[in-house]
């Protein structure tokens, strides 16, 4: 996969697996990472695709604050399950908790994608969803798993990747639960290469 435009995308995330996805996809990208304030926490009576695309939006506007022009991508990844929004896990403890609850069980991975060719249009927002189920995990998997260390920075203390045969897709894409659905960014990179006057804000 080749990106639609011959522009250099300036990636406001930290996250080595965007990072990966990115280069394994073969766009050309810079990183900026937004800061820290840019994360804000949960809204009262926001949905999960709600509060993953309005990060995402944040995430590109702290970004925006800082350069002069760019096409600026920035996402955010959240986990939902039994109604409960799963952010980045704050300890092991909170790891712990967020495993507990999804072993076993279905949930949805929403990624918000925010793709803006700034200062020239408005931003662009759409949300990703993937369901999965998680498998019946033994205690001393969850402490063996939480002992590695693999769980920090990842959306609901679990990543895709790193153990084989713990999740299973139902619906969606694996690029997504990865954090970085390449499907929706390619079709997003394509609505800029039509007129501007089509553009239109997902605010």
């Amino acid at each position: 996969m080749t990106s639609p435009l011959k522009r250099t995308i300036i990636l406001a995330s930290q996250s080595p697996r965007r990072r990966q996805l990115l280069e394994e996809a073969g766009y050309s990208f810079v990183v900026i990472p937004p800061d820290d304030l840019a994360e804000c926490g949960i809204c009262s009576g926001e949905s999960p695709p709600q509060f993953a695309a309005r990060l995402a939006y944040q995430k590109a506007a702290n970004v925006a604050s800082r350069i002069r022009e760019g096409l600026i991508l920035a996402c955010d990844t959240v986990v939902s399950c039994d109604g409960q929004i799963l952010g980045k896990p704050r300890d092991e403890d909170d790891a712990r908790k967020m495993l507990h609850l999804l072993r076993g069980r279905e949930h949805s991975v929403f990624t918000g994608v925010c793709l803006w060719d700034y200062p020239h249009s408005s931003p662009k927002i759409q949300v990703a969803e993937t369901r999965l189920v998680m498998a019946e995990l033994t205690d001393e998997e969850i402490e063996e798993y939480l002992a590695s260390g693999l769980w920090e920075g990842k959306a609901g203390a679990f990543g895709y990747q790193d153990r084989l045969g713990w999740l299973r897709i139902i619906e969606g894409t694996e690029s997504n639960v990865v954090g970085l659905p390449l499907e929706c960014l390619e079709r997003m990179l394509r609505e800029y290469q039509q007129p501007r006057a089509t553009d239109s804000s997902g605010l």
